[in-house]
């Protein structure tokens, strides 16, 4: 997402909010699934916090040391012009046990 709406010095990013979860968490969620009882429904995991795109984006340039700006800009990259909470989990959801600040940390 950071390289779609970016250059040398400049991503651009919407405020779009969303709930980023860690794979090993993902994987998790399909283990308990694929071995669980049939659910005869669905089954919604996703990360315990919500961010903001653009907030998220200057949080991993930052944990990166990458010296680039981050600019809101609601038309930009993959979700620009997807507005409200309609990439937030509902009722129901499974919230994952790891946090993106401490992901992030451990992913360099």
């Amino acid at each position: 997402l950071l390289s779609e709406a970016s250059d040398d010095t400049i991503v651009r990013l919407p405020s779009t909010h969303l709930q980023p979860i860690a794979s090993a968490d993902v994987v998790d969620g399909v283990v308990k699934v694929a071995t669980g009882a049939p659910l005869q429904g669905t089954w919604t995991v996703a990360g315990p916090d919500v961010f903001a795109l653009d907030e998220l984006g200057r949080a991993t340039l930052a944990a990166h040391h990458d010296q680039r700006t981050v600019i809101t800009d609601e038309k930009a990259g993959t979700f620009g012009g997807v507005a409200g909470d309609v990439l937030i989990a509902g009722p129901g959801v499974h919230l994952a046990p790891t946090h993106y600040q401490d992901w992030i940390q451990t992913a360099h």
